[in-house]
């Protein structure tokens, strides 16, 4: 997979961004293991802007691993500053669950009560109406019933 290539404006901002995050994978002495690569393939797409600490005193090694997994990842490296390499690569779109079944959620009505008079101020009420409840005209919170079918022909439909 190509790497992601970036302007260099686009580097600094992320560079900026990822200042104050902490190491969230760490490079053992075993090197660059399928498992590691796993966890921050996993890391990257939870997170899109990581680093990651190599405990290696190699400095061509930490280069090479940087390579390895831009490469491996499809990821853009960042930087590379010591023993710190910063990884980036764009958060993948989840999908949304299409249900066809579904009722609506719970929701928070604000009921508004005047008084009888006028002269007094109205009374201000926040209700949770479940998705089977419906307020009604005067401010009552009722289960709402199921419609009967209009015709014969539309409930022979479903």
């Amino acid at each position: 997979m190509p790497q992601i290539n970036l302007t260099p404006a686009q580097r600094k901002e992320k560079r900026a961004d990822a200042h104050h995050l902490d190491p969230v994978v760490m490079i053992g002495g075993e090197g660059l293991t399928p498992a590691v690569v796993k966890e921050t393939d996993a890391a990257l797409k939870s997170h899109g802007l990581i680093k990651v600490r190599v405990l290696g005193d190699d400095r061509e090694a930490r280069e090479a691993m940087l390579a390895q997994l831009c490469d491996e990842l499809n990821a853009a490296p960042i930087q590379h500053i010591g023993k710190l390499l910063v990884l980036w690569r764009p958060i993948p779109e989840k999908a949304k669950a299409e249900r066809d079944d579904t009722r609506p959620g719970p929701r928070v009505v604000k009921i508004v009560k005047f008084s009888k008079s006028g002269n007094a101020r109205p009374q201000v009420s926040k209700v949770k109406v479940l998705g089977n409840e419906r307020v009604t005209q005067g401010g009552e919170v009722k289960r709402a019933k199921r419609r009967k079918p209009t015709s014969v022909k539309k409930s022979f439909a479903d």
